[in-house]
């Protein structure tokens, strides 16, 4: 019955009614499929967003992790530079090792060594060790010439000549002397800034 219907309809009307049908069908494509799939373009777009903005942080975290690396490298040697120079313990053997190895250079014969107790000032103590040591002028200059330029700073004080002893054409000189190294107090800034604020009203 409906099929005779339709087929007495004009062409025009079944033209209508087809074109009516494939708009609805449009219409449940977008809605259904485009639809979706706009809406997980955007969820997508919104997540690289978020995922872009979490890897720029990220680098600027890399970036600054990498100077604060670089830094306390850099701080690191420094002070070990500066352990060499003043370091923050006594080192009475490295002292020695130092002061025998500008000896055994020179030519100078380290004969004697005594260690004497520290003295310690405001901000470093003093580490004098007196030493006793034989070798031809020449080589006794060198001895003192060597010993300044070692790293850790040592001072060579109160140089007394003992005895110059004739060998051949060369004088040989037996001398004594008061080597004094120094290592650093690293509390004693500390202690005085702590002191002082006791003793402020």
């Amino acid at each position: 019955m409906a099929d005779s219907s339709l087929s007495r309809l004009p062409g025009v009307v079944k033209a209508g009614i087809g074109l009516g049908l494939l708009a609805l069908v449009a219409v449940a494509y977008f809605v259904v499929f485009y639809g979706d799939v706009a809406s997980r373009i955007n969820s997508a777009r919104t997540q690289a967003e978020a995922l872009r903005q979490q890897l720029d942080e990220a680098r600027r975290n890399e970036l600054s992790y990498q100077k604060d690396l670089a830094e306390l490298a850099e701080r690191e040697q420094k002070q070990r530079e500066l352990n060499k120079v003043l370091p923050t313990s006594s080192e009475y053997p490295a002292f020695l090792s130092s002061i025998q190895s500008v000896a055994n250079v020179s030519g100078v014969n380290l004969s004697g060594w005594n260690p004497q107790e520290e003295v310690v000032e405001a901000y470093y103590a003093r580490v004098p060790m007196k030493l006793s040591f034989s070798g031809k002028f020449h080589q006794v200059a060198k001895f003192f010439f060597g010993v300044s330029q070692l790293d850790r700073i040592i001072n060579m004080e109160n140089i007394t000549i003992k005895e110059a002893i004739q060998s051949g054409e060369e004088v040989v000189i037996k001398v004594e002397a008061l080597a004094t190294a120094f290592r650093g107090l690293p509390d004693a800034g500390v202690d005085r800034r702590a002191a002082g604020q006791e003793k402020a009203p």
